[in-house]
């Protein structure tokens, strides 16, 4: 692909400007572990929930979507629409909770909520498995899918560095990889947050320009429509939102999406599964940005918007350019269906759309690795190396070991990267790790019985029976069969729970005084703390929120599928379903803001953070 050099002015703009927010944030992500991890709490809802969208958006993600698209149309996006149930939950259920625990990591959490050495053993254990085996793992698949992009769009030649030849793709990924590592490690979650701010208004800005060239292309989304509907048989094959279809025997399934996979991502997988960017209960990255939110309201809103824009208003520039890929490349490029998105953005973008392109994908990149690095930082030093190494440093000290710990990860992601052979394994392997834990993960909030070892042991036997279970189910299927996903998650998320919940009630529970110091921090009510915040003095507390959580919880699955849903109508040229799904939308949406309005001020919220603070 040839790069004009107001292409290459483009990029070189778009790495200055990065450089120049970690720059200006320096100083004062050094103050303390704090401001480096978590902004000081002092961050706005808009800049969090825009950080949330653009750290899940990364360099892969239009490629995995153009996959999904070519091989089963546009209803091939339920393997990651299903999770909406789950993120609406964290919304309503557990950000208000997130923000009032007033730790620093998701992993802290262990020791709030538990005590003595159960829970020092899960928080230390935890923060090493998240920050190194998982957190490397995914640094790995995003890195290894941003080489196949440069390969693809730039074809550039080997190197030769002191005898040894190097890929050329690999010296480019090199330079954005240690871009992010330069201000990530310097200003810590300040540069991150507005680099993210930044990289997802290029991102966004660059795939909807690929789309409208994509369209143009094929002649148009009349022709677009045509060309899909030959590729797949019908219409409702290649466009229809709905993983199944209404014959003359009822429901029935397509090939791809058996009924019995379809019903275990809908019933199951949104709540056992803990997956990054989408975990039972809120956690990891998308925790840390509640936990840098200035008020409870701010973490929740962030949130909200996070959900919004992350399932119904982002998807459909990658669907459509997917969907021209099908008709431009039918057979992908050399067999790769991911990589005829890439090629379509070198087909068909002229400069400066091209380097604008070329930023958007090191962009994309880029903030995804930003937001582990420091993510993965927080874990080994705020849970391991303060908590059990060294306990009396200053806060100096601790930022320095902060900085060098992110260099470290970025070293040892290199390693992980070159012996990461495929990156759907890696995906697979990890829902499979976590299918066990989800429902430990959201009880343990609302039921005081809960303990360490509870979680503990869903973590534990999670990891043994989803190895099992995928050498056992996987010969009996056919290769790609949904069907062996989620045999997999029904017998892990089986045999997880019979096991967490025996060891729950074979174990003692929590000593009185560090329920009833949980509940004064965090007061989460409801019947699972009845005993408990009747024993405090505050009687039979709801949930926070109470029944309106549950109605908003629906409203807002409601009001994300019909906004997305609605979307697609209207650019398919469905008027009137479009507009009538819009409406639906709206309506929900109201709901949410007028019950926001009329929820009563928690006083209990304010309490319980002076406390966390105090503690703190």
């Amino acid at each position: 692909m040839n790069i004009s050099p107001i292409d290459w002015a483009i990029v070189a703009a778009y790495f200055l400007l990065s450089a120049g927010i970690g720059f200006a944030y320096t100083k004062r992500g050094g103050e303390s572990l704090s401001e480096y991890f978590i902004a000081g709490r002092a961050v706005p809802w808009w800049l969090a929930g825009a950080a949330m969208v653009a750290t899940t958006f990364a360099a892969d993600t239009p490629l995995v979507v153009t996959g999904l698209v070519a091989a089963n149309g546009v209803a091939g996006n339920w393997l990651w629409w299903n999770m909406v149930m789950s993120g609406m939950l964290t919304v309503f259920f557990f950000a208000r909770l997130w923000r009032r625990a007033h730790v620093m990591t998701d992993v802290e959490f262990a020791e709030v909520r538990y005590s003595g050495r159960p829970a020092a053993l899960l928080r230390g254990f935890r923060a090493l498995y998240l920050a190194i085996p998982i957190n490397l793992i995914i640094l790995g698949w995003v890195t290894r899918a941003m080489i196949k992009i440069l390969t693809i769009s730039l074809g550039l030649k080997p190197v030769t560095i002191g005898g040894m030849t190097i890929s050329g793709d690999i010296i480019a990924v090199g330079i954005c990889f240690i871009a992010t590592v330069a201000y990530s490690s310097a200003a810590g979650m300040w540069a991150v947050l507005w680099t993210d701010l930044v990289q997802f208004v290029i991102k966004m800005s660059a795939v909807i320009i690929l789309a409208i060239y994509a369209v143009r292309k094929v002649g148009g989304v009349d022709l677009l429509k045509a060309g899909v509907t030959r590729h797949f048989g019908s219409e409702t094959a290649a466009l229809s939102v709905l993983p199944l279809k209404f014959g003359s025997n009822g429901i029935e399934a397509y090939a791809w999406m058996p009924l019995l996979a379809l019903a275990v991502f809908l019933s199951v997988q949104w709540w056992a599964a803990w997956y990054p960017g989408a975990e039972p209960g809120g956690g990891g990255y998308v925790a840390q940005r509640i936990f840098s939110a200035k008020t409870e309201r701010d973490g929740v809103l962030a949130t909200l918007f996070f959900q919004v824009a992350h399932y119904a208003l982002r998807p459909w520039p990658w669907i459509i350019t997917g969907l021209a890929t099908v008709i431009l490349y039918p057979n992908g490029v050399n067999g790769d269906k991911e990589a005829a998105y890439v090629q379509a953005f070198v087909d068909l973008l002229p400069t400066p759309w091209r380097g604008f392109m070329l930023a958007g994908f090191a962009a994309a990149y880029m903030s995804t690795v930003g937001t582990h690095l420091n993510w993965g930082a927080s874990y080994i030093v705020n849970d391991f190396y303060r908590r059990f190494v060294n306990k009396t440093a200053t806060e100096h000290h601790y930022v320095t070991v902060s900085r060098w710990t992110t260099v470290a990860l970025f070293f040892a992601s290199i390693f992980v990267t070159m012996n990461l052979s495929s990156v759907e394994q890696a995906w697979k392997m990890l829902l499979a790790l976590g299918a066990g834990t989800g429902l430990v993960l959201i009880l343990r909030w609302y039921w005081w019985r809960i303990n360490a070892w509870s979680e503990i042991s869903a973590m534990l036997t999670s990891l043994v029976v989803s190895q099992i279970a995928m050498r056992v189910v996987t010969p009996r299927f056919p290769k790609g069969d949904l069907r062996t996903d989620a045999w997999v998650m029904l017998v892990t998320v089986a045999v997880s729970t019979v096991a967490w919940l025996t060891v729950t009630m074979l174990t003692p529970p929590e000593q009185p005084a560090v329920l009833e110091s949980f509940y004064r921090r965090v007061r989460p009510g409801g019947p699972g703390w009845a005993a408990v915040s009747e024993r405090l003095g505050f009687g039979r507390e709801p949930i926070p929120g109470g029944a309106l959580a549950w109605t908003n919880w629906i409203a807002g699955i409601v009001a994300v599928y019909s906004s997305l849903f609605g979307i697609g109508k209207l650019i398919f040229g469905d008027l009137t379903q479009g507009l009538l799904m819009l409406v639906l939308a709206v309506i929900a949406f109201a709901w949410i803001a007028r019950s926001f309005r009329n929820e009563p001020t928690a006083p209990r919220a304010l309490a319980g953070e002076r406390q966390a603070m105090a503690a703190d």
